[in-house]
């Protein structure tokens, strides 16, 4: 008969595992919203609800089951499975997907086996980002996970978040020997960025999968395009009225009845568009601290431009070098953007701006004492000035075009970091934040027919 080890064992195991990541090379096109497909994807456990993500959350990481509990409670699972189904094939099915799929995560998505894969911090961050699009890419209507789906998700998640359970920090600590001697040791605690970050993104987690559970017998229904019907030409007509003739012509159509949706279920839709919306601003900020926590990878640095003048070009610099009270508002209203692409560029040459002038800033702060009392005044505060400048620009933008991809620094960030808390954390509120998004247009396209109808 098997005993699982003891907790002296399981202390001694926590305290000699370690998190780090392996170097790596090149990684996929990231964006805040959409997803590519691939390979990963399968098993692990749903742990209770967490509290609330605002504020100081209580770790999982506390309260997560030692590796071996968690691999008793998977035996205990795949047993469960077996008397229900009475079947020992789903069970070893189930492994050997798990298997498989943990040997490709290992090989860093390079089959050949020569060592030429990604790192593991890239290698979990694709796992994560094909998992969102596997479960949710083909989800475009405000209606329940289905079952086999929303198991497929938490149980794939469980097992790629569980990494996190080894990458700690040690602290100077003290243990009281049975002779009553202290002796000075180094303990371990899970890491400050996931002991705080991962338990907020997986309250958020939780509560967009209730917000879509919330719509069953809903009063509102969808008509895919191309329904040859008389409700299929009132199908159109809401096609027009939400502009989706060009773009994203293939998503489904709500429909709502003759006289509109009851006041109280309105109240319940924008209730609820609200929500979700708190949950994608509360994603997209963790998402944005820890892009900025990522260094920038030298490559990035290298292929900037010598002046910042020549990255944003010469109208938006004569602007924010020449104006008294700059206005980032203003200046993007002048600039008369008509594409998100043209907001990226916009994007990109301005973060590229900004370091550009914060090494020329440096380095006029890195002249003698006498060139300083020259110099310092004409040059670094103007490149400080610009910077500060920039920055709410990008700011601005950001806040403009929430659904933007990521911009070229970010995705150089993600495609060469080797750090694998940061990767998962980035990853997974990337995914939510796209998830939530999603919603709120959704929930938006609803109401926005209920209101036309009404109009009527």
């Amino acid at each position: 008969m098997d005993y699982p080890p003891s907790s002296e064992d399981q202390i001694e195991r926590s305290n000699t595992d370690t998190g780090y990541s392996t170097p790596g090379g090149h990684s996929l096109d990231y964006s805040r919203t959409i997803s590519e497909v691939s390979s990963y994807s399968e098993p692990s456990i749903l742990d209770e609800p967490l509290g609330l993500p605002f504020g100081l959350p209580i770790s999982k990481l506390v309260g997560r089951a030692s590796p071996v509990i968690t691999k008793l409670r998977m035996k205990q699972h795949v047993d469960l499975l077996d008397e229900k189904l009475g079947n020992n094939d789903v069970a070893n099915s189930e492994l050997e997907m798990m298997k498989e799929k943990f040997s490709k995560l290992l090989l860093g998505e390079d089959m050949s086996g020569s060592g030429k894969g990604v790192c593991s911090a890239v290698a979990l961050s694709n796992a994560i980002t094909n998992l969102y699009a596997t479960v949710f890419g083909h989800c475009h209507k405000l209606e329940p996970l289905p079952p086999e789906k929303k198991h497929m998700w938490r149980r794939d998640m469980d097992c790629l978040l569980s990494v996190c359970d080894y990458i700690v920090e040690f602290f100077p600590s003290f243990q009281n020997l049975p002779d009553g001697t202290a002796l000075e040791v180094m303990a371990s605690r899970p890491r400050s960025d996931i002991y705080i970050n991962l338990p907020a993104l997986e309250k958020l987690d939780t509560m967009l999968l209730e917000i879509l559970d919330s719509f069953q017998n809903t009063e509102f229904w969808y008509i895919d395009d191309g329904k040859q019907s008389s409700i299929a030409c009132t199908s159109r007509s809401f096609r027009q009225v939400i502009h989706r003739n060009d773009e994203k012509w293939w998503l489904p159509i709500p429909c709502v009845p003759v006289s509109g949706l009851p006041e109280r279920l309105r109240k319940e839709l924008q209730h609820k568009r609200e929500c979700a919306n708190q949950i994608h601003k509360a994603a997209m900020a963790i998402n944005s601290a820890i892009l900025a926590e990522m260094e920038v990878p030298e490559s990035y640095l290298a292929a900037l431009p010598k002046s910042g003048r020549a990255s944003v070009g010469d109208s938006i610099y004569h602007h924010m070098s020449t104006a008294n009270k700059f206005s980032p508002d203003y200046l993007l209203d002048g600039l008369d953007i008509t594409s998100e692409h043209e907001a990226l560029e916009i994007t990109d040459s301005v973060e590229a701006a900004i370091y550009v002038w914060q090494r020329k800033a440096s380095m006029s702060n890195s002249k003698s004492s006498w060139d300083m009392v020259k110099d310092l005044m004409a040059d670094g505060d103007k490149y400080h000035m610009l910077v500060s400048r920039a920055e709410s620009l990008l700011l601005c933008l950001k806040q403009r075009y929430p659904e933007l991809s990521q911009t070229t620094l970010d995705t150089s960030k993600i495609q060469f970091n080797k750090d694998v808390g940061q990767a998962i954390l980035e990853s997974y509120s990337r995914v939510l934040e796209g998830l939530a998004f999603n919603i709120v247009a959704w929930i938006d396209d609803v109401l926005f027919v209920d209101g036309f109808v009404k109009r009527r």
